[in-house]
């Protein structure tokens, strides 16, 4: 499913913490971040009418087989924490092995955000800044209207935005390029499932994203999914994790770099 959405939707669904922290707040005063929130804010009522955010996502039929998850024609492998006291989670272990229900997600903004003000560097920063907060705001509210309505899982949530930026909400939603799914290249992977070009996401050699203010990944509806981090693994999972992949080890590990 394809969804687009006004700024005016998804405004009330920033983080604005992240915005302050890709300022540099820790050399802030209140008040500067709240001159600088005023700025952002004065920008997002003033393009409200210029540029939209969109969203796509599907509810998928699924299932685990070991680190995998299996959906009808296509196989998501996945990475377990290694490192001598981690829980050795995966992803995969929130998904039953029998028959589950899976979300795959992608939200984007309109291009011009972060190509339109190209002539000015201080504009431009603050309107990458902002498009990359709309992008999240724009999963947060895709991820409510999930839980209560297309999925319904949380029909009765009654959560306050603050609330759901505190994660309080049932389940969880794994980006990639994040601990859990550190290996962007996943991204060729969810293309299958979604079709990223829907929405205007082009897909680098690495699988990195186009607009870069896009966020991807999944939706795990079970009671005692959490977030957790890969960490670091070792040659032998990278071997694994590779054939499962069908790519080349030496290329798995540029993808992977981080956690080796």
């Amino acid at each position: 499913m394809k969804i687009d959405y006004t700024i005016s939707d998804v405004a009330p669904y920033i983080n604005w913490i992240y915005f302050f922290h890709a300022w540099g707040s820790s050399q802030m005063s209140q008040q500067d971040k709240a001159a600088l929130q005023a700025e952002a804010e004065e920008r997002l009522h003033r393009l409200a009418d210029r540029y939209r955010t969109h969203a796509l996502f599907e509810l998928c039929d699924a299932h685990s087989d070991g680190d995998d998850i299996v959906f009808a024609d296509v196989r998501l492998p996945l990475l377990r924490q290694q490192e001598a006291g981690s829980r050795y989670q995966c992803l995969s272990d929130y998904v039953r092995p029998d028959a589950d229900r899976v979300g795959v997600f992608a939200t984007t903004v309109d291009m011009g955000m972060e190509r339109d003000f190209e002539g000015d560097p201080y504009e431009r920063m603050m309107m990458q800044l902002i498009a990359d907060r709309l992008a999240e705001a724009t999963a947060e509210r895709l991820h409510e209207e999930v839980r209560k309505c297309y999925w319904g899982y949380a029909s009765d949530e009654h959560l306050s935005v603050g609330e759901m930026l505190q994660e309080r909400w049932q389940g969880i939603r794994p980006a990639v390029g994040y601990p859990s799914l550190p290996d962007t290249s996943l991204n060729f992977v969810l293309d299958q499932l979604l079709g990223l070009q829907r929405i205007g996401i082009r897909l680098t050699e690495s699988g990195a994203m186009r607009p870069h203010a896009s966020v991807s990944g999944l939706m795990l509806a079970h009671p005692e999914a959490t977030y957790f981090s890969i960490g670091k693994i070792g040659t032998d999972q990278l071997a694994d994790y590779a054939r499962r992949r069908g790519v080349p080890v030496e290329l798995m590990r540029k993808f992977l770099g981080g956690n080796l």
